[in-house]
């Protein structure tokens, strides 16, 4: 089963996850990254910060970015 990495990308600063999660395919990542950022969101809301211009950066094991997710798409999920 393929390792994913939700790396979250602030501005030049990578937050990266350095466990991955095992999932099925990218779709499912793809989910789970939506997910990630509507509770990272959330949380800041609570605490009065603006992240909408965070992204969480899906990665293999190889390193490479497969998906981007921007957090204002958490938001307004484009069809």
């Amino acid at each position: 089963m393929p390792r994913f990495y939700f790396n979250v990308r602030a501005g030049s600063t990578i937050i990266e996850d350095e466990e991955g999660t095992e999932l099925l395919s990218l779709e499912e990542a793809r989910a789970e990254a939506l997910l990630d950022a509507r509770s990272l969101m959330s949380a800041a809301i609570l605490e009065g910060d603006d992240i909408s211009g965070r992204s969480v950066e899906i990665s293999n094991d190889a390193g490479e970015v497969l998906f981007i997710l921007p957090f204002t798409d958490a938001i307004n999920p484009k069809a």
